[in-house]
């Protein structure tokens, strides 16, 4: 089993939301010991921007593109090869301001490309990264897990079902902020739902 781990909290140490991804592929080489990981830590590597330069370069004819444009371009591609390479991914998501961080959008935008990862069919669209599993690691100062103001879930399960990858686990560590007996229920409601998700 190929492992890809994505640490997508602006802090390089101490993030609850690394710290509970670890925890979800430390439980799946266990179960898998023959696995290998691979480690993408957006804080320290972070992904360029889809701006107007980067949209640009994915416009461009490739033997028309300046070697700025070309960096873009080869950058992009190698996260989508990394993730095609991989048949689990765990993502580690902190919560900012009732969003994903922009770590995390940045590399989103990076491997959704149309003709590549989904593709527009007569019947709609249609996600091109399939047969993968997906555990998404949720730490959350609050509470937020069912309610109305829970914005994170929702986009998600839905750009992530857009690409295809449809088989996605919600682990959620909630409430870390809320003093230090509500944080060690939120890691203990995380070990349960990851108890359910591995089963």
């Amino acid at each position: 089993m190929n492992i890809l781990q994505i640490n997508a909290s602006a802090r390089r140490e101490g993030a609850n939301s690394t710290k509970l991804a670890q925890t979800v592929v430390d439980r799946l080489v266990r179960s898998h010991p023959a696995s290998k990981v691979t480690l993408r830590d957006l804080a320290a590597e972070p992904v360029t921007v889809l701006d107007e330069a980067a949209l640009g370069a994915l416009f461009t004819p490739a033997e028309q593109r300046t070697p700025e444009q070309s960096a873009v371009v080869a950058e992009y591609d190698a996260l989508i090869a990394e993730v095609q390479a991989h048949d689990v991914i765990v993502l580690g998501v902190p919560m900012y301001n009732f969003g994903v961080p922009v770590q995390l959008k940045a590399w989103i935008d990076a491997i959704a490309r149309a003709g590549v990862t989904f593709r527009y069919t007569e019947s709609g669209p249609e996600g091109l990264i399939k047969g993968k599993r997906v555990y998404v690691a949720l730490a959350r100062g609050g509470l937020y897990r069912d309610q109305p103001h829970d914005s994170q879930v929702p986009y998600l399960k839905t750009v992530l079902g857009f690409l295809g990858l449809n088989d996605v686990h919600f682990i959620y560590a909630e409430g870390l902020n809320m003093g230090p007996e509500a944080a060690a229920q939120g890691f203990a409601q995380a070990e349960a739902d990851l108890d359910a998700a591995l089963t």
